[in-house]
C-alpha cells in the first residue's frame, strides 16, 4: 500500500512528459519551416489552402491562391512546404487516370443503377 501512491504519481507524470517533449520537437520543426520560407514557395495552411507565397512580413504573408487573387494569411497557419518532384520525360503522370477497359477504353465510367 505504500507504493501505491508514488506509482500512481509516476504513471501520470510520464506522459505528461512525453507530451510535453513530443509537443517541443514539433514547435521546433514549425519554427525552422517557418524561418526557411521565401517568396516563390508553394504551401500548405492549416485551413487546407494550397498557395504560393508573393510576399513576406515579419507575421504575415502573401500568397497568391489564383492566377491575380492575393490574400493575407498570418505565418502561423502554414503547416506545410510543397515540394514538386519532377517528372521525367516518357514518365506518366502520378494523377493520370487508369484506362478503364470496363467501359471500352478512354470513355468515362457510366452509372448505371441495378
Amino acid at each position: 500500500m505504500d507504493f501505491l501512491f508514488p506509482l500512481l504519481i509516476l504513471a501520470l507524470l510520464v506522459p505528461m512528459f512525453l507530451g510535453i517533449r513530443r509537443q517541443k520537437k514539433e514547435m521546433a520543426k514549425t519554427t525552422a519551416l517557418q524561418e526557411s520560407l521565401s517568396v516563390g514557395d508553394r504551401i500548405l495552411t492549416t485551413a487546407g489552402l494550397h498557395g504560393t507565397i508573393v510576399a513576406m512580413n515579419d507575421d504575415t504573408v502573401d500568397l497568391e491562391i489564383a492566377p491575380g487573387v492575393i490574400t493575407t494569411w498570418s505565418r502561423l497557419v502554414i503547416r506545410e512546404q510543397i515540394v514538386d518532384s519532377p517528372i521525367e520525360p516518357g514518365e506518366p503522370a502520378s494523377d493520370a487516370a487508369p484506362d478503364d477497359h470496363e467501359n471500352g477504353g478512354d470513355t468515362a465510367p457510366r452509372l448505371t443503377k441495378d
